[in-house]
């Protein structure tokens, strides 16, 4: 009890709606901000996504473009003019082969010596190639290279060389180079969202060709805090110390030693929208649900009050009306309580009549006890006799009573009153057949009948056919009215058999004083009693007037 009332402490009707409304728009908000975060996670995760598969698209842009002019060094490798060391035809036809191309191939020896570059006419003296570190480890590798970005000497532009190994001289590599700024032309942001960058890097880390809003130019070092985190093939890099509030993207380019690298701000402008919005709507949602739960209680308290109102009048005795409300269960309640002061008056005056007709029964019983005894004091021999006799009569008369008193005296239905004063002899209960029509019985009917029935029943245990087993009795009440007659007569009949041998008695006791002489005056008919020697025959005749409850 204690924990309720530290959970729901007095207060009024009020304070409890507006806690009610309060702890349901609350959770409602938490659950909305939780779907928030977790939209926010999953866009946060396809954007994460989105960012490695462009980057793992502009790698393989980029590789095509690697693996094109491998091929083309392939190709050039093989050529007859090479083979035969005509190097002036050679360089004819590769300038012509590559006049609508970005591209130049260069010739060098082992030492780097330039033998032809076709960004300048054959015959031009040429010193050796700017990258020599480059061309020593393709040298040492066997296998065609990407370079670094470098200033070339030729081009005096930023340029990367892509470089075949040979075996044959004097032409020991082939080369061919194009600058920075050309292959840029590939890179690019389309289809990238607004202020997001992408960029070709080297193996030492410089910016080979980008684009977008960065504006990093060829050579110029990357970020050395981002570099040593590329480790893997491809994947995202996160830090709000380095880049607050974006996201970079990474993909190795494969079988090169560059990467392609897209980064950017994310786009948090919609969810910071949505959060401005879920607050300023969930503050919004948690007033209008107090204000809401507010102004239902000030109508259930003001209808509380009218009803309270009607209860106090109730309590003062009052028949009170009810009161109309706006609520339905409240209207309810306001009936069954106009209703309940009406039984009430009823309750009260059918007490103050109880009353009145307990002492009228009272005096009635008292003259019938005091008649009873001073018949039986006059045909008992002893006192013991006498008390036998009366505690008998007295308790047949107490199960009428008893009768009266569980249906407020407003009469017993006839079949209950017989079944009470038979079945008070358990041992003839199979003996006794019951026949006829129910119905009500008036109250000074059910005492009147019931000391007959008692009288009947003790006598047959006594001296008749209950005394036996094989005994039987057939009580029986029908209606016997003449057409030609108004007034609605009944007849009861108490028929013994299988009992002892039958002999009227030679004096009149109190028990025929009560089944003869009383029931005949009670009811105001006439009765028939037959001492037959194969059981006695009762029967009554009255008017059912007498008996029934109107």
């Amino acid at each position: 009890m204690k924990i309720v009332a530290l959970f729901f402490p007095k207060a009024s009707i009020g304070t409890y709606l507006v806690a009610m409304a309060v702890a349901i728009a609350l959770p409602i908000f938490a659950f909305v901000a939780l779907l928030l975060l977790q939209l926010e996670d999953n866009q946060r995760s396809t954007l994460k996504r989105e960012t490695a598969q462009d980057a793992l698209a502009l790698s393989r842009i980029i590789d095509r473009q690697l693996q094109d002019m491998a091929t083309t060094l392939r190709l050039l490798s093989s050529s007859p003019e090479l083979e035969n060391g005509n190097l002036a035809s050679f360089h004819e036809r590769t300038e012509t082969a590559l006049r609508d191309n970005t591209l130049f191939v260069i010739a060098v020896d082992r030492s780097g010596q330039q033998l032809l570059n076709t960004r300048r006419a054959f015959g031009t003296p040429l010193g050796q190639t700017a990258n020599i570190p480059a061309l020593e480890a393709v040298m040492a590798s066997g296998r065609i290279e990407a370079s670094d970005v470098f200033r070339g000497r030729t081009s005096g532009e930023w340029v990367y060389n892509v470089t075949l190994p040979r075996k044959n001289e004097p032409v020991a590599a082939l080369i061919i180079t194009q600058n920075a700024q050309d292959l840029g032309k590939l890179v690019t942001t389309e289809g990238l969202a607004p202020g997001w960058s992408a960029a070709v890097i080297d193996e030492s880390g410089h910016v080979v060709a980008a684009t977008g809003p960065a504006n990093l130019e060829p050579g110029t070092p990357f970020d050395p805090r981002i570099l040593p985190a590329l480790t893997v093939s491809r994947g995202v890099f996160e830090d709000e110390a380095i880049l607050p509030h974006m996201l970079l993207g990474y993909a190795q380019i494969p079988g090169w030693s560059w990467k392609t690298v897209i980064w950017g701000p994310i786009a948090q402008a919609s969810i910071l929208s949505t959060w401005r919005f879920l607050i300023i709507g969930g503050v919004a949602l948690v007033l209008v649900a107090v204000l809401a739960a507010y102004a239902v209680a000030r109508q259930v308290r003001t209808t509380i009050r009218d009803i309270a109102d009607m209860a106090n009048r109730m309590g003062e005795g009052h028949i009170v009306s009810p009161v109309e409300t706006s609520v339905i269960e409240a209207n309810q309640v306001a009936i069954a309580l106009s209703n309940a002061s009406f039984d009430r008056s009823q309750t009260e005056d059918r007490l103050r009549f109880v009353m009145h007709e307990l002492v009228h029964r009272t005096k009635n019983l008292l003259t019938l006890a005091q008649a009873m005894m001073r018949q039986l004091a006059k045909q008992s021999d002893s006192v013991e006799t006498f008390r036998a006799a009366v505690a008998d009569r007295l308790e047949g008369l107490v199960r009428s009573i008893e009768l009266l008193t569980s249906e407020q005296w407003g009469g017993v239905s006839l079949r209950r009153v017989v079944d009470i004063h038979l079945h008070a002899f358990p041992q003839s209960r199979e003996q006794i057949d019951i026949r006829g029509e129910d119905f009500v019985l008036k109250p000074d009917a059910v005492q009147n009948l019931g000391l007959a029935l008692h009288e009947l029943a003790t006598n047959s245990v006594k001296y008749g056919a209950l005394s036996v087993p094989q005994g039987r009795v057939r009580f029986e009440w029908r209606d016997v009215s003449e057409e030609d007659k108004p007034d609605a007569l009944l007849r009861f009949t108490w028929e013994e058999r299988g009992g002892p041998p039958v002999a009227e008695p030679s004096r009149s006791g109190f028990g025929t004083t009560v089944i003869k002489a009383h029931a005949a005056s009670a009811f105001r008919g006439t009765v028939e009693i037959d001492f037959r020697p194969e059981g006695l025959l009762w029967v009554l005749t009255a008017q059912r007037a007498t008996l029934e409850r109107e």
